[in-house]
């Protein structure tokens, strides 16, 4: 008996910004790195495909066999277009093979990109951190502050942005909403000043922090990912502090910084952990002194995301039932 085939459910992005409060993004990319800590969770590297005519496509597939679901994500750059970046999840039952979800993916994103840190930061920050600095206030990194600050007693919390210092008052109404005990710093090496943890939350191409402003034993995330010579810290400093990565099968291949680090001598096989062995609690103890965690985003994020928002409507699979939207 052939079964009844249902339409996948269609979310633009208004729609979906209209349901993430109803959706715990972190709890469900935490679920998916112990998925591939367990070994039914797959992360693939990114491909990315870039066109004759100018711009790219990033493509990032995930798996999770242990919810049935598969999920892949492009995220096309056309330069004079507008808007030049956009990005899409489709999710796809693995017992049917069929779509059941196609979405705009471009705030999921940010929410994943945040929750991920926020698990590492959960992972790795002392339980007494109280100093929090944040580099960048666009959606990134307001995203970040909303997921970390609940994580530990933070009393002193910076952001700089270049237009935060220059004193605009749209940014600054941005962060008075999303964290009202945040002020803005001068500069990022005010910011960073005996900060215990610190947030990277640009776009930048160059190192946006030194080495030399960090605390001995800060903890330093970076999510950059906008090309593969992206970084916000120097590849010199890489050697210096104790390295972790969201999948050690991504990261060292789409890191600007660990890709440098790399052709200057510095060993992959120095990662401490991925966050996969953080979350299932089989990673070694921190080292003393700094650490830095390298996030590149993972289909299985953008995956648990949209698996996330798929049984917040209340659709089935493509098995049958209705398909609200």
């Amino acid at each position: 008996m052939t079964r009844k085939s249902v339409a996948p459910v269609f979310l633009d992005a208004e729609a979906v910004r209209e349901r993430l409060s109803a959706i715990d993004v972190m709890a469900a990319v935490r679920d998916a790195f112990l998925e591939l800590a367990a070994g039914t969770g797959t992360a693939s590297t990114q491909t990315v495909i870039e066109f004759a005519g100018g711009g790219d496509a990033i493509v990032y597939p995930g798996a999770l066999e242990r919810r049935g679901l598969m999920a892949v994500k492009v995220s096309p750059y056309l330069p004079g277009r507008s808007p030049a970046v956009t990005a899409w999840t489709l999710l796809v039952s693995l017992e049917s093979g069929a779509p059941v979800l196609l979405c705009d993916a471009l705030a999921l994103t940010t929410e994943r990109t945040a929750a991920t840190t926020a698990l590492a930061v959960d992972a790795l920050a002392p339980a007494d951190a109280r100093c929090l600095a944040v580099i960048g206030c666009g959606p990134i990194g307001r995203a970040h502050l909303r997921y970390v600050t609940p994580l530990r007693p933070f009393d002193d919390i910076r952001v700089y942005s270049a237009r935060l210092a220059a004193g605009d008052p749209i940014r600054t109404a941005e962060l008075a909403a999303c964290t009202p005990d945040a002020r803005a710093a001068g500069s990022a090496a005010e910011a960073v000043a005996d900060a215990d943890v610190v947030l990277l939350c640009t776009s930048s191409s160059t190192p946006v922090v030194e080495l030399a402003d960090l605390r001995d034993d800060a903890l330093v995330t970076s999510t950059v990912t906008s090309s593969l010579a992206a970084c916000e810290i120097d590849a010199g400093a890489v050697p210096h502090m104790a390295v972790y990565c969201d999948a050690r099968s991504a990261a060292p291949v789409a890191a600007g910084e660990l890709r440098a680090a790399a052709a200057s001598g510095w060993s992959t096989d120095r990662i401490v952990a991925d966050l996969a062995e953080l979350v299932a609690g089989t990673a070694p103890a921190r080292p003393g002194g700094r650490a830095f965690f390298r996030s590149v985003g993972l289909g299985v994020e953008d995956a648990a995301a949209a698996a996330a928002l798929h049984d917040a409507l209340g659709a089935p699979s493509s098995d049958g039932g209705p398909a609200g939207a």
